[in-house]
């Protein structure tokens, strides 16, 4: 082990305090900040595979312990222990469990009880738990067959979900919840959008055959690739040739009808990976609005990168159902409106979101859709276009939401879209996109 690599021990002490944070209610977006740089990339690594097996791992921990943990960073510690030692069980005992999950950390079994229980006595507030770390894992592996057939009995073990989402996926889609939970938790591919303006599908595409990176375009503008890679050793990244975006989200700007010398509305905008796309697809106008500003600023960046003419960009910080806080009154000749969701489409990629939603959060998010629908509706001109859009499952925020939407507004047309998306398995050479749903309207004249 190199003097840079940190050692497995400092990995999972770091993984403990990011899953100690989701468990609190933060964002592992948010905890990673704290996390020191040296760390940050093994940790993160860690932490997504035990929050996809968190179910697992707390159902586990509740049939070893009899009493709940002595403190919330021992719980932590445990619970990312066990997540990583059942993946390691399983390789040894299937060299090819994980052969196509090269994201997944794998280690020799007892590496992994060594280093937790070092772990521990690295830590002065853990020190005094090391023995019963130990005990907990020696335990797991000796009677680990009887333990996982008790514990796959509980739906939130079996599927590493609430038991109120499984509830909701298998209500919503009765013939398809298994496969939905499958594919939402296992991690989406690296997929890119070429930016027509700098390069091609078929040049990048060859650029990458070159440096032999193994790739497929499953249609429009995307490429995905067959394994993630830093984006920043990719050919054409400092180019502005592409930027990163899932195959379902891209296709938000290819719906939106939209032609050169248009005014565009971006609503909830930032970072601006939607509002590039517009850019590059045509010569508008374009006002890119989002309630966070820390997150606007991300936008003007991701236009330099690209070689877009921020100039024809008006960036405004502020809350997209107040009309009167930001319109200027000259109505839009077509709006983008990429509302606030749960984010239950995308939870492959941000595998925290789901501990962190609570059955309530979906109406309350549906009711926001809703009044910020209608806001936007009163900006958008007479025979314009609006793109409903979120990254969500739920049909509260998708189908449900369109069809009160236009029984409130007789002026307004639905017309052909693709409606819900759902999560698509990892094929190559095929379309493999994220959650979405989808309703492209018109405004009747």
């Amino acid at each position: 082990m190199s003097s840079t690599t940190p050692s497995l021990s400092t990995v999972l002490l770091a993984s403990a305090q990011l899953v100690q944070g989701v468990l609190a209610g933060k964002s592992l977006t948010e905890c990673l900040t704290q996390t020191p740089a040296t760390v940050r990339a093994a940790a993160q690594a860690v932490s997504f595979h035990s929050l996809r097996r968190l179910g697992l791992a707390k159902q586990l921990l509740s049939q070893l312990v009899s009493r709940k943990a002595p403190s919330g960073l021992t719980e932590a510690l445990l619970l990312v222990s066990l997540a990583v030692l059942d993946s390691a069980v399983e390789v040894q005992e299937n060299e090819d469990a994980f052969s196509d999950q090269p994201e997944v950390p794998v280690y020799a079994p007892h590496t992994v009880v060594n280093q937790a229980v070092q772990a521990a006595a690295d830590h002065r507030l853990l020190r005094v738990y090391k023995a019963l770390i130990n005990a907990v894992l020696r335990r797991y592996l000796r009677e680990r067959t009887a333990l996982l057939e008790e514990a796959n009995s509980h739906p939130e073990a079996r599927w590493n979900f609430p038991n109120w989402w499984i509830k909701q996926i298998k209500k919503a889609y009765p013939q398809q919840w298994e496969a939905i939970l499958q594919h939402s938790n296992r991690p989406g591919p690296l997929t890119l959008r070429v930016n027509q303006r700098r390069c091609s599908v078929a040049r990048l595409q060859a650029l990458f055959d070159e440096a032999g990176i193994a790739c497929w375009a499953p249609g429009g503008e995307a490429v995905v690739l067959a394994e993630a890679l830093p984006v920043q050793q990719l050919p054409g990244f400092e180019q502005g040739w592409w930027s990163v975006q899932d195959y379902a989200a891209q296709q938000a700007g290819a719906l939106l009808p939209i032609e050169d010398g248009m005014h565009v509305l971006d609503a909830c905008a930032a970072p601006g990976g939607k509002t590039a796309h517009l850019l590059e697809r045509a010569d508008i106008s374009l006002v890119a609005l989002d309630a966070d500003a820390t997150r606007l600023q991300r936008v003007p960046q991701n236009l330099q990168r690209l070689g877009l003419n921020s100039d024809q960009v008006t960036i405004q910080a502020a809350d997209a159902a107040n009309v009167e806080q930001w319109w200027d009154g000259k109505p839009f000749d077509t709006i983008l409106a990429d509302v606030p969701c749960t984010a239950s489409g995308i939870v492959r990629r941000h595998p925290d979101i789901r501990w962190l939603r609570r059955p309530q959060d979906v109406a309350a998010t549906a009711a926001l859709q809703g009044r910020i629908a209608d806001a936007l509706w009163l900006t958008l001109k007479p025979g314009g276009y609006m793109l409903y859009v979120t990254c969500s499952i739920f049909p509260q925020e998708g189908i449900e939401q369109s069809k009160a939407f236009l029984a409130r507004h007789p002026d307004a047309v639905a017309l052909p879209s693709p409606g819900q998306v759902l999560p698509q398995p990892v094929v190559a050479g095929q379309p493999c996109g994220d959650g979405f749903f989808y309703q492209l309207l018109r405004k009747e004249v």
